[in-house]
């Protein structure tokens, strides 16, 4: 099963809760959702160089 989505099934049910949430503010979950988005975009930059990295020091 590929990583991202053992790493998404969670977040989805994190975010299918804070979205059907009468006491959350639809503002608090659109930021959620952002920042996620973010984080991901950053970790798997992150990831990216440090494979590119490891195989530029192997060879």
């Amino acid at each position: 099963m590929p990583l991202f989505v053992v790493l998404l099934l969670p977040i989805a049910a994190v975010c299918a809760v804070l979205f059907t949430d009468t006491g959350i503010e639809p503002a608090l979950f659109y930021a959620a959702v952002k920042t996620f988005a973010i984080l991901f975009v950053v970790g798997g930059a992150i990831s990216f160089a440090a494979s590119r990295l490891a195989a530029r020091s192997h060879g």
